[in-house]
């Protein structure tokens, strides 16, 4: 299955943003915008909350 990539609907058109695809069952995958052939940063749903609730406490 591929990734469908998506940026938040509140990002600037400059292009310094992440970009969240998930449509994979099990999986968030995270990744620069700016480098859309680099690597990404996969999570299962666990990680991907605790990542997320890191970031809204700093």
């Amino acid at each position: 299955m591929q990734p469908k990539w998506r940026k938040s609907s509140k990002s600037q058109s400059n292009g310094q943003c992440v970009e969240v695809a998930d449509n994979i069952p099990g999986v968030v995958a995270v990744r620069d915008s700016k480098d859309k052939a680099g690597p990404a940063l996969a999570f299962d749903a666990q990680g991907w909350r605790t990542f997320v609730d890191s970031l809204k406490n700093n």
